[in-house]
């Protein structure tokens, strides 16, 4: 206990913003923005239907959001009802957070964790806090990350999550304090562990946390920038930061409970198979039989080889041909909702924006964020896919800036035809416009060629344009997010920007 009249040094979590409330200090109004208002109203508008049109997955919650509170300090310090502890498999673990927790708690805790006996990796063991603030503490032990076994490991962290909160659930706890439960001698990668973190979390509170009012992310120094920059992806703040965040969330976001889904196993277990309802077998019976068929052993088809080569040779029907394509689009799609794509969504290379004159979304894309020599090409492809599946349904249009790009930002025209030849044929039927911005002599013979020699539906869809005021004649300036780069190379090669009687296309 602290001395009489001396400061205490644990934190009162009411003291603490909340994530809600921290969005006010990040983005206190200036007199630019008061000047802006006005304008920001309608682009604000034409952002919740593009949010309406195409949810994100974590939707701006501002009741969830005032439940958050990211903390860069010790978790053992905080009052919490729960504190978390991450531990290893016999609850002796030496590292930062436990030597803390165990040194604020005292000696009666070591002799709790001995009746114990040990705790295995995913599980989570309560003990009493003892002089911590916190009532209770959690103990959980996450996996050893290796890059092998990743699957394994993203469900073993998973469940150090859930069940700390499944906890805190069943004992009724008002608030609980979450440390970082992957340490650095399990060597789970920091980002990778702190999306399962976040989207688990997220999912219990919106299905499970009507009881939890305060979750407390404890972090230290080196941890807070990665936890303060991955925060907005699963709790946005605002229908604009849901906006911004969503061509940056990861691909895999797990089931309606966070888990890691792998499609591999998603396999269908009839409930008391063989078994028929007295009252309806003849309808069940029904059922089984229309089923008859319809499984993947019975749609096994023939040589995959053979029907290639009937395809070369012309003997395959065109809905035969069209079949098999949207089979193997299916498989890419599968994988690209199933890998983590976060590395080349940092890039900020494809997003999405507002809307054309017609009403068309508009995405994105930015040649000079392209590294093609650093980046895993393929992984690029199944972005593209994962990002424009849902953008695709509709008719749309993309904008390529080829400003400032350099020969390591040029996609080679193999990739391309690739990319046309593995896409939905709904990619190429609700393309309305390519909008090809700042081009060169050399790009617009590259793009001549290969839209008349190798994709020759694009030809007719592509525009070029050499300046931004053409650009903003199909869309008006406040509908499209542009990079800086590109409007400082606007004006200096064709001046300032005058608006213009706008023209539809």
């Amino acid at each position: 206990m602290d001395p009489l009249g001396a400061r205490s040094q644990f934190v009162d979590i009411q003291t603490l913003p909340t994530w809600q409330q921290q969005l006010d200090e990040d983005t206190k109004p200036d007199q630019n923005q008061e000047q802006n208002q006005e304008q920001n109203q309608d682009q604000s508008q034409d952002q919740s239907q593009s949010l309406q049109d195409f949810p994100s997955p974590f939707p701006f919650r501002p009741d969830i959001n005032r439940k958050i509170i990211l903390f860069c300090g010790d978790v053992a310090l905080l009052n919490c009802t729960a504190v978390v502890n991450t531990s290893n498999e016999s609850l002796n673990d030496k590292n930062p957070v436990s030597d803390s927790v165990h040194l604020q708690a005292g000696p009666e805790l070591r002799d709790e964790l001995l009746k114990l006996k040990g705790c295995r990796t995913g599980e989570a063991k309560l003990t009493k806090g003892f002089s911590l603030a916190a009532r209770f503490i959690v103990h959980t032990v996450g996996p050893k990350y290796k890059p092998k076994y990743r699957t394994a490991a993203e469900s073993s962290l998973f469940s150090c999550y859930r069940n700390t909160m499944q906890l805190a659930a069943e004992q009724s706890m008002a608030s609980v304090g979450l440390c970082v439960v992957t340490t650095a001698k399990r060597g789970y990668p920091l980002e990778d562990a702190t999306h399962i973190a976040f989207r688990t979390v997220r999912r219990f509170l919106e299905n499970h946390g009507n009881s939890l009012e305060a979750v407390v992310f404890a972090v230290s120094d080196t941890e807070e920038p990665v936890y303060r920059k991955l925060l907005p992806l699963y709790y946005p703040r605002s229908e604009e930061e849901e906006k911004v965040s969503l061509p940056l969330i990861p691909a895999d976001i797990g089931n309606t409970e966070g888990e890691p889904v792998v499609p591999e196993r998603q396999i269908r277990i009839a409930e008391k198979p063989g078994t028929l309802e007295d009252d309806s077998e003849e309808e069940s019976l029904k059922s089984d039989l229309g089923q008859v068929g319809n499984h993947a052993f019975a749609r096994m088809e023939g040589d995959v080889d053979k029907q290639r080569k009937q395809i070369l040779q012309g003997q395959m029907s065109e809905a035969a041909i069209l079949k098999q394509h949207q089979r193997n689009y299916g498989r890419w799609l599968c994988r690209a909702r199933a890998e983590d794509l976060s590395d080349v969504a940092a890039l900020k290379a494809l997003y999405q924006t507002g809307v054309d004159m017609c009403g068309r979304t508009v995405m994105v894309l930015v040649g000079r964020n392209i590294p093609v020599t650093l980046i895993d090409i393929e992984k690029a492809l199944l972005y593209f896919i994962h990002v424009m599946d849902h953008i695709t349904v509709k008719e749309y249009v993309m904008v390529y800036f080829h400003t400032l790009t350099g020969e390591h930002n040029h996609l080679d025209a193999d990739f391309l035809k690739n990319l046309y030849d593995i896409v939905d044929a709904k990619f190429k039927k609700n393309l309305k416009a390519f909008y090809f911005v700042h081009p060169t002599f050399r790009s617009k013979v590259s793009t001549w060629f290969f839209t008349t020699f190798s994709v020759s539906g694009m030809k007719d869809k592509v525009r070029y344009l050499d300046n931004l005021q053409q650009l903003f004649t199909c869309m008006r300036p406040e509908q499209i997010d542009i990079p800086p780069f590109v409007l400082d190379y606007d004006a200096r090669m064709n001046g300032p920007y005058h608006r213009s009687q706008p023209s539809s296309l």
